[in-house]
Formats: structure tokens, sequence, C-alpha cells
């Protein structure tokens, strides 16, 4: 015991140390530990000695710094002292100079002017320098001050949490200066990079303090709470959510205690965010400036980490994975906004949510493990089935993945519109949400899985291609809301609409634009042109064998037809909703049009902004005109084919015919045209049709007018009422569709009205010509026409 030295008279010690020692040493054992207590007083000294060593060296410093400024202003203050005693000695008693001497007074008094201007700004500079030094160097030492304590066994955890929000607030003064600085001396910006360069070093020692404290304070708040009781499915969502919520079951002292922290955590990155604004002045800076809520991260980051380890128990089995972060996410979304969003709006942090950040980082940790675990693992099994060549089940677990991630996506955009607030959900917002937004930094994953998706598609198509019954039977029931006509069209065109239909359902849950143009193009549009293949062959097989002669050829055309105007019609309307005109064209035809439009200072033209399926309407449009031209060339070949003996015989027209009303060679043709157009009628849908039966309309005036009416055949009184009568009866099969089917028929027609008239008028033509032409309502014959028909035309006494 000769190490133990005798302790002073209680008098003479502090109440303070008294207080120290009592509390110390209360009992007898606790004597042993002297030596170890003397030690950490030393310690301690030894630190408090360096600190002061530190503290008195920057003293000295800015005290010499301060000398040399004010040694600086004081020369300059005696400069001016100087050159305002020579002026005064210019200046004359009695006021009078000449005018020579006043101009060289008012440039001096100029000159004398800019250098106040020149000192004023020096001391305000100068001021300012000091004053930013001073605060940044209690920065330091706060920051200093909470790393010694931290470092140190027995720190007050109190005084830590007082010096980090000293460090706070002298942060934001300073940024106000340096805010003031750049927009009012912009040329200061050496003083400003040397300050930001110091609080730069500063913060990155400050932010993971504050970050390091607040994860110890929820951690003795009991955070995160076990997931145990949360998989477990007896007790209710309320119930669970009242029992397991640390943070609404924290005392009072600890509610105070979390409320600090949480609003100095706050500040902290407000305080961050206001440094990049100013720092990034003049560029692009929405996306540098919103970052996710650090207080919601450090709630968010253990729950997920607990979470990972039942997830790598549930790799097969995705749907537990998405089933317990929904839960999780529900159940504690409520408190956000209750408790949370108070102290942000206290905050003064513009434009945060706390429900949405809460969801939002729920969402991110769960796209960072499905890219990171999830997604590999059945790529490897893509991998390996398209190396052995052996099918598996990867590509049906994939798409089981995909439909988990599209429902769990709903239930989430619903979690968020139930916070009372109308949201309109953007690009941004849906990519914060959306598990889905895991593509937008894999696009690759993306093309797979578009890949996959067609191919499922097509492979389901396969047997509805290849059933006739498919191609025979109409779909019934089913009328757009544009169009009322009948569209006739067959089962098929049907089954490829319900699988487009389903890529675009699942195509609409992509958080992106761009993101969901690319999938359609990749996944969507082969589907289309899939379709046109199909019909394309169907037609040109029925062409090939009979030359469309045959009603079973002509029959199959007209379904592929009707199918065509089926498909095109549905895609015309669903080109009409935002969701597809939203896409327009490619962002790389965007950009060339732009820039080209530029160059010649034009906007984009009206034809470039398209719609995503319009190359796939315009090839449908075009393959149906093609196929209706065919179809009317067919028959009209045919009609040709069954009058050549009624047009070639040119001496019926100088004689009538006894007891018939049209001529016997007619008939025939009238009647395989009445019978083609029956078989087209019934089977074409009623657009298509139209197009048919006018196309051959002109086909036929036109053979009658050449055949006939202009090829020197003799025209007597009787042979044009046997021509009169004719016309009559080929209007008639086609007045089952047109009200006036001459007007069909404008050549033959008016070559009809030319041979009936009496011979005057016929004088009074040929005189007139071109304008009496016109007068008298004949605008389809040109005169060289007229004079032709009428010089065959023969007047009989």
């Amino acid at each position: 015991m000769e190490w133990l030295q005798t302790l002073p008279p209680p008098s003479h010690l502090s109440p303070s140390a008294l207080c120290v020692l009592d509390h110390r040493f209360h009992t007898q054992r606790a004597l042993a530990e002297a030596p170890t207590f003397v030690a950490e007083l030393q310690t301690q000294c030894s630190e408090l000695d360096r600190s002061l060593d530190e503290l008195t060296r920057r003293l000295g410093a800015g005290l010499v710094v301060y000398a040399s400024f004010s040694g600086e202003i004081h020369g300059l203050f005696g400069d001016v002292t100087d050159r305002l005693i020579a002026l005064s000695s210019t200046v004359a008693p009695d006021g009078g100079r000449s005018d020579g001497d006043g101009k060289g007074f008012r440039e001096e008094l100029a000159t004398l002017a800019k250098e106040v201007a020149r000192l004023e700004t020096v001391r305000v500079y100068a001021e300012t320098a000091l004053k930013l030094d001073t605060l940044v160097g209690d920065i330091e030492d706060a920051v200093s001050f909470t790393m010694s304590k931290n470092i140190r066994k027995h720190s007050s955890s109190q005084n830590s949490q007082e010096m980090h929000l000293l460090a706070i607030k002298t942060l934001k003064t300073t940024e106000d200066i340096l805010t003031s600085i750049t927009n009012a001396h912009p040329q200061w910006k050496h003083l400003v990079s040397a300050v930001d360069h110091r609080v730069d070093r500063a913060l990155a020692t400050l932010r993971p303090q504050a970050i390091a404290d607040h994860r110890a304070l929820l951690t003795s708040l009991g955070w995160p709470p076990p997931l145990s009781a949360l998989i477990s499915s007896n007790s209710d969502a309320r119930t669970a959510n009242q029992v397991l919520n640390p943070l609404l079951s924290m005392q009072t002292d600890l509610k105070l205690r979390y409320s600090e922290n949480f609003l100095a955590l706050c500040n902290l990155q407000e305080l961050q965010r206001q440094r990049k604004a100013r720092q990034l002045e003049g560029h692009d800076r929405e996306v540098a400036l919103r970052q996710p809520l650090w207080v919601i991260e450090e709630l968010v980051n253990p729950l997920s980490l607990a979470s990972q380890r039942h997830f790598s128990k549930w790799v097969d089995k995705p749907e537990f994975i998405f089933t317990l972060v929904y839960k999780i996410t529900r159940d504690y979304v409520d408190s956000m906004d209750e408790l949370l969003q108070p102290l942000v709006d206290e905050a003064k942090l513009v434009g945060y949510s706390c429900r949405e950040e809460w969801i939002s980082a729920m969402v991110t940790s769960l796209t960072t493990y499905l890219a990171k675990e999830i997604f590999p693992s059945y790529i490897s099994q893509l991998d390996e089935e398209s190396v052995t060549g052996i099918q598996s089940s990867a590509r049906i677990s994939w798409l089981h993945l995909i439909d988990l991630m599209i429902a769990f996506d709903k239930r989430i955009k619903s979690l968020v519109e139930h916070s009372g607030i109308l949201l309109s959900f953007d690009d941004d917002i849906m990519r914060r949400i959306s598990s889905l937004s895991v593509f937008c930094d894999r696009p690759d994953w993306l093309d797979l899985w578009a890949e996959i998706e067609l191919g499922d598609a097509l492979d389901k198509l396969k047997p509805d291609i290849q059933d006739e019954n498919n191609w025979r039977k109409k779909v019934e029931g089913l009328v757009l809301s544009s169009f009322t006509d009948d569209h006739k069209s067959p089962l098929v065109s049907n089954a490829f609409l319900h699988h487009l239909a389903s890529v675009i359902d699942r195509c609409r849950s992509l958080p992106t634009v761009s993101l969901r143009s690319k999938f359609l193009r990749l996944a969507g549009v082969p589907i289309i042109r899939n379709f046109f293949d199909s019909i394309l062959i169907r037609c040109q097989e029925a062409e090939g064998l009979t030359a469309l002669t045959n009603d079973d050829a002509v029959i199959k055309v007209t379904i592929s037809v009707n199918a065509a105007h089926y498909f095109e019609s549905v895609l015309k309307e669903w080109s009409e909703d935002v969701f597809f005109l939203e896409m327009g064209m490619d962002e790389d035809d965007k950009a060339e049009l732009e820039s080209n439009a530029n160059i010649y200072g034009e906007g984009l033209p009206e034809s470039s902004r398209r719609v995503i399926f319009d190359d796939e309407i315009k090839k449908l449009e075009e393959f149906r005109t093609e196929w209706v031209e065919k179809i009317s060339l067919v028959i009209l070949r045919g009609f040709d084919a069954h009058s050549r003996d009624y047009v070639k015989n040119k001496k019926q027209w100088q004689k009538g015919e006894e007891g018939w009303t049209v001529s016997k060679t007619l008939i025939e043709a009238l009647d395989y045209l009445q019978s083609k157009m029956s078989v087209v009628e019934v089977g074409l849908n009623g657009r298509d049709f139209v197009g048919v039966w006018r196309s051959l309309a002109t086909g036929i005036d036109r053979l009658i007018f050449n055949g006939i009416l202009i090829s020197n055949v003799k025209f007597h009184n009787s042979g044009i009422e046997r021509f009169g009568s004719d016309l009559d009866v080929l209007f008639g099969v086609f007045g089952a569709w047109c009200l006036r089917p001459e007007g069909f028929f404008p050549k033959a027609s008016e070559g009809l009205k030319l041979l009936k008239m009496d011979e005057n008028r016929v004088q009074e033509c040929m005189a007139g010509e071109k304008r009496w032409l016109k007068e008298n309502g004949f605008r389809h014959l040109s005169v060289t026409e007229a004079e032709k028909i009428l010089k065959n035309r023969i007047f009989t006494s």
C-alpha cells in the first residue's frame, strides 16, 4: 500500500471532484481500481493538453492573419490619407482655379473614388474571410470534439448530440454566407473554393458520425423489430403494427431524443442539398439534387438485411419474397405518415413524403436483391438450357417472376394512392416504386424478357393458326366503338389480338416510356408481323393454286382480308390511347429529325409524330388494297371473257332484238357477275366489298366504253334502245349496293346520253365542242371521244 498517497482535506477539493470521487470509490473494493482511474485521468488530461495546444496554435495563426490584414488595411488607409492631404494642397484658398486645374481635380477625385471603393471591397473581403475562417474553425472543432468523445469509452451522448447540432447550425450559417458571396461577388471564387474544401472535409467526417449515432439510437429503440412475428399470420395487421413497431412505443425521453436526432440528420441532408444546388448552379441539377431521405434509409437498411436471410431460402419460391416485402411495407407505412412526416415538415425538407420515401426505399431494397441474386440465377438456368438444348422450366420461371413483379407493383401503387394526396405518376415516381425498374439499369435483361414473352406468345398461337376452324368461324358479338359494320373476321385474328393485348398489358407496368416503347417493339410488333405473314401466305397459296378463279380460293382470300381489316381497326383504335401516343417514334429517330429541323430552322412536321404501330397499320392497309384489287381484277377478267361475243358483235346495234329486254350474249356475263359478287358479298366485310364493286364498276365502264362506244360501231335508233336496255340491266345488278349505279359508269352513261340526242343537238354539240359539253353536263368525256361517238350515230328518216 506504499504507492497510495494521502488525499488532501475535503475542503481543499472542488465539489465536482468530490462528486466524482464519491461516485467512483463508493466501496472498499473500488479502491483497487484507483490506478486504472488515475491512468484514465492522465490520458484525458493529455488529450485536453493537446487540444489546448492545437487551439493555442490556431489562435496564434488567426491573430497573425488578422494582424497581416490589419497592417495591410492600415497601410492602405495611410496611403489614402496622404493622397487626401496632397489633394487638399492643390485646392486654392479662394476657390478659384483655371479650367485646366478643374479638369485635373475631377480626374483625381474620380481616381480617389475608385480607390476608396477598392479599399471598401478589400475591407469587406477581409472581414468575410475572417468570419468564414472563424466559422469553419468552429465546425472543425465541433467535428473534432465529437470524434474524440466517441473514441473515449465514457462519453456523454448528450454532449455529442449538442455538438452535432452546433456543427450543423454553424454549417448553415457558413452556407448562407457562401451563397450570398456567389450571388454578390462571383469573382471571389477562390475564397469560396477554399472554404468549400475545408467544409467538405468536415462533412466527410460529420455525416458518417451522425448516421452512426442515429443507427445506435435505433438499435437502442429495438429497431428493426423481429421478422418472425411479421411472418406469422395469426394476428391481424393492425394489432401486429401496434405491437411490433418500436417507433410507436417510445417513451417520452426516447421520443424526444429520437426527434432531435431525426431533425439533425434531416437538417444535415437539407444542408447538403443546398450546397449541391449552389455548386451546380447553371447545370442540370434535378438528378443530382434528388436523393432518398437518409432517415428513412436507416430504417429500411436493417430491415432489408434481416429479410435477406429469409430471401436466401426462397430463391425458388419468389412469391414468398414479394409477400414479405409487401407485408413489411404495408404494416409500417401508416406510422411514416403519423410520426415521421411532421418531423420532415418541421425540418423544412421540401418535396419529401415519408410514405413515398418508405415505399420507395423498400422497393429499392427488393430490386437490389432481385438484381444481385434472383435474376442472375434465372439467367444461368437459361444459359444452361441454350447450351444443352434441353427444354427446362427456366422460361416458365422467368415469366412467373415477371407476373409476381407486376402484381407486387400494382399493390404498391395502391399503397401510394391511399395517402389521400392526388399524385401524378410520372416516370421518376414510377421508377422509385416499381420493382420492374430493375430493367432500367439492365436493358439486356429487358431484351431477354421480350424474347421469352414473344416466344411464349408465338408458341401458343401455332395451334390456333393451324386449326382451320379458327379461319372459318367468325368473331361474333364484337363491334368496335369506332365502327358499326360487321368485320366478318375469323377467330384466328381474335387469338392474335388476345396475345398482343396480353403483351401490352404487361408492358404497361414498366416504369418509363422508353422501356415500354422498346418492349413493345421487341415483343408486340413481331406478333403483328407474324399475323401479317400468316394471312399473306394463305392468300398467296390461294392465288397460286387457282389464280382465284375458284370460289373457294376467293373465299379464302376474303377471310384473310377480313382478318386484316379487323386487326387494322383494332390497332387504330388502340393507337388513339395516350399510352401509345406518348411513345411516338424511336428516340433516335426523333433526335435525328429534331437535329435536321434545327438546321433549317423549322419545327417537327406533323407526319413525324408517329405512333408505334403506324408501319404495321400501313402494311395491313396496303395488303387489303392489293387483294381487294386482285379480287376485282379476277371478276373483271371473267366478265370480259363471258362478254367477249357481246362486245365483238358490232352489227347488233343496227337493229333491235324482238322479245328480249337484254341482249342474249350479255346474259351469261351478267349471270357470272352476279354469282361471283354474291360469293364476295357473303364472304367479305362491308367496307372492302364497297371497294370491290366500285373497282369492278370502273373496269366494266372502261370495258364497255372502249369495246363498244368508241370502237367504230354504227348505232341506229333500235340499237340505241337495245344498248340502253342492256345498261339498265347492268345498272340493276349494281343497284343492290347503291342508289344511283349509273354514277359509277360515267363514260358509258354519258355515251348513251350522247347517242340519244336528236340530230339538231348533235350539230350543236359538234359546233360548241368543249364549252357545250360542259354546259350540258358531260364532264367525263373529252371532245375527241364525244366526236368519235357522234360520228357513229346513224339517223334514219
